[in-house]
């Protein structure tokens, strides 16, 4: 069988112009027409002070990085070297080499540059008509933080550290005493005297830590990046940060993205609503999220501004099926303000549950239930079966109502294809495997570069190519 060889030494040329590097249906592109568009539209570039050296191009940079995060290239050494390697990079920044400084420096210093490329790029959609803002999914996920574990700090690591931190102390006055009193040299004295100078600075550097937990009522800190939390995913136990994303139903474009420091999504829901709404032109009729929201608090917000909600409990969600006497099984009476058990008893207001949020039922004469036929299975507490009833026990039910509706389990099965393909699509063919930048602002500059490049990546997929998309930003 015949074998293909290359030859190094066979003569090659390159096209004289750079312009003809890339071909016309080159991704490169289709990013370089976005950028243009979106300074036109209103991205505020820096401007040169006329000090120093000149600056590059800050479209440019934005172009670049834009441009490298779409291709799984993040790093800043690894952005340079294919500023000399790779045409396309070479093409799009017109043959200027930025070294790996100059690209962190610029990555670094103007997030908000960086998190406006998305807002463009929502914008831009939404005047094609591609983004309906009607319905929308949101989901959340959890990406490692630049920081690790090991800087993390909890009040229970403060409190053993500082017990060690003050032993350690005082065995070390007690030999700066003992080396004073003897006739031993200078130098034991100079060594115990510099870690017990050590040992102090560290020990309030934990105390300043600990404070700061119990003032901003926070469970962990971490030393690097402050604004990281410790969670944990299928990866394990990390230090990272939750990344929220909202969803259109009409492409699956990406409209809002946000990071938080929560481990949960549970407190996340009216928040990231609110967002999207400042994000769109019009409140969206729809918001569906998954089981991980389902908080009554959070979705009555929504509820009372007219937005429609589908959320399912967890109960619904781990599709059990309710015993006999299960919470449901009990009729609550509105006008008596009572609860009636399937065996005709009657459990009247016994008081708070918790502040706030749900109010507790009881049967006046525990007597009763302890002679029921069913005791032991209802209940076997001997002060008789309790009922917990939410204060907004009437918007879970409307919830849970919802999403067990026809359209709602329409609009709930959408949400897997639509809601949880961006995270598939950034962590494997983006590589985001982790932030490189520190800060809420710096990783929120990251996840909008991650999330414009899905959006770009899905409109040259629906306008059919690069140059219709091209040709539909500089029109």
């Amino acid at each position: 069988m015949p074998i293909k060889t290359g030859d190094r030494h066979q003569l090659a040329l390159l096209p004289s112009s750079i312009e003809d590097y890339v071909g016309t249906e080159d991704r490169v592109r289709a990013y370089d027409a976005f950028i243009d568009y979106a300074v036109e539209a209103g991205i505020n570039l820096p401007r040169d002070t006329d000090m120093g050296r000149p600056l590059y191009d800050p479209k440019t940079m934005l172009k670049l990085l834009a441009y490298s995060y779409s291709y799984g290239v993040r790093s800043s050494r690894q952005i340079e070297r294919s500023c000399h390697h790779n045409l396309s990079f070479i093409w799009l920044t017109g043959g200027l080499k930025p070294d790996h400084k100059t690209i962190a420096s610029f990555r670094r210093r103007h997030t908000a540059l960086l998190k406006d490329i998305l807002k463009q790029c929502v914008r831009f959609c939404l005047k094609s008509g591609l983004i309906d803002g009607n319905v929308l999914f949101l989901d959340g996920t959890k990406i490692r933080a630049n920081a690790g574990l090991h800087n993390s700090w909890t009040p229970e690591r403060c409190r053993k550290v500082l017990e060690r931190m003050d032993q350690k102390i005082e065995a070390l006055l007690a030999e700066c005493e003992a080396a004073d009193q003897s006739e031993e040299g200078q130098t034991d004295h100079v060594r115990l005297s510099s870690d017990l100078k050590e040992s102090a600075a560290l020990r309030e550097q934990v105390r300043k830590i600990h404070q700061e937990l119990k003032n901003e009522d926070r469970s962990c800190h971490n030393t690097t990046d402050p604004d990281c939390a410790t969670m944990k995913s299928r990866q394990g136990v990390h230090a990272a940060y939750n990344v929220q994303q909202s969803v259109d139903d009409k492409h699956g474009l990406i409209v809002h993205t946000d990071v938080v420091s929560q481990a949960t999504d549970i407190r996340q829901f009216a928040d990231q609503v609110e967002k999207i709404e400042q994000a769109l032109p019009k409140p969206p009729v729809t918001v569906c999220a998954d089981a991980g929201y389902a908080c009554t608090e959070e979705i009555k917000k929504p509820l009372e501004k007219g937005i429609d909600v589908v959320v399912p409990s967890n109960a619904q969600a781990a599709e059990t099926i309710p015993g006999p006497f299960h919470h449901d099984a009990f009729s609550y009476n509105l006008s008596t303000d009572t609860y009636l058990c399937p065996e005709g008893q009657t459990l009247e207001y016994s008081g708070v549950d918790k502040p706030g949020i749900s109010r507790a039922y009881g049967v006046p004469d525990p007597l009763t239930c302890r002679a029921c036929r069913h005791f032991g299975v209802c209940t076997s507490s001997p002060r008789g079966r309790k009922i917990k009833r939410l204060i907004d026990e009437d918007v879970k039910k409307r919830v849970e109502a919802r999403y067990a509706s026809p359209e709602g389990q329409a609009i709930y099965r959408r949400r897997k294809e639509r809601a949880e393909l961006p995270f598939g699509f950034i962590k494997r063919a983006l590589k985001a495997d982790s932030f490189l930048l520190r800060g809420r602002q710096g990783v929120l500059a990251e996840a909008s570069l991650w999330a414009a490049s899905f959006n770009l990546t899905r409109l040259i997929t629906l306008l059919g190519g690069v140059r219709p998309l091209v040709e539909k930003f500089q029109t």
